[in-house]
């Protein structure tokens, strides 16, 4: 059996303030990982049916460039990651699906998480350029945010985003992503060394509301 942590409850001031009042976060957090819905995409639990788009995003040069993602992947390792990820309850991956033809289109991953200090971390990718600049990392970005603080009661997520990939780096500040520092020379790329941008939002941060694509 998992044991608690302390979690914290969202209770809400007079004057729209958000505050925090102690409960318990269990380790096995996202066991009932639940599907997110938006207005163009909704988030799926990954599942053995989403392998096609996840195996395509996975293969596509300009992703994993601007994730920095050296590691190659097997078919075989993917479909069994997939069959088996429902047993991993310390972490949270969605397949980004859109609704308009119920394509994946990316995944957005929540883990490392910490239970003692009610935090995670977040990573997303988009499936190539094709689905770039259309609003589906934002709004991934929003739901996810959403269920990790008002849902799952975690009280910090963060972040790394790299040099060359500005577009995500407004992505995250347009949802309330502060920086708060840089790992100088972190990822080799092509006999380049770039950046890495340390970012993090907390539960009592502000949340813009984002309407623009990105």
């Amino acid at each position: 059996m998992a044991s608690p942590r302390r979690r914290a409850s969202i209770r809400w001031t007079p004057d729209g303030r958000r505050c925090l009042t102690s409960r318990m976060i269990r380790a096995d957090v996202f066991r009932d990982q639940p599907v997110l819905h938006g207005a163009s995409i909704r988030l799926e639990p990954q599942e053995e049916r989403h392998f096609d788009g996840i195996w395509r995003m996975l293969g596509d040069a300009e992703s994993t460039r601007l994730t920095g993602t050296h590691q190659k992947f097997s078919e075989p390792q993917i479909r069994r990651w997939l069959a088996t990820r429902h047993e991993h309850h310390d972490r949270a991956d969605w397949a980004i699906v859109r609704r308009a033809d119920d394509v994946v289109v990316g995944e957005v991953v929540l883990n490392d998480l910490d239970v003692n200090n009610a935090s995670v971390n977040l990573r997303i990718g988009l499936a190539g350029p094709e689905v770039f600049g259309r609003g589906y990392g934002t709004e991934a970005t929003r739901l996810v945010v959403d269920y990790a603080f008002d849902v799952a009661g975690l009280h910090r997520i963060s972040l790394d985003v790299l040099d060359v990939n500005p577009r995500a780096r407004r992505v995250y500040e347009k949802c309330g992503f502060t920086v708060e520092g840089v790992h100088r020379e972190a990822l080799r790329w092509d006999g380049r060394w770039h950046d890495a941008v340390f970012m993090a939002l907390l539960s009592t941060d502000p949340r813009p509301s984002v309407s623009a694509p990105a």
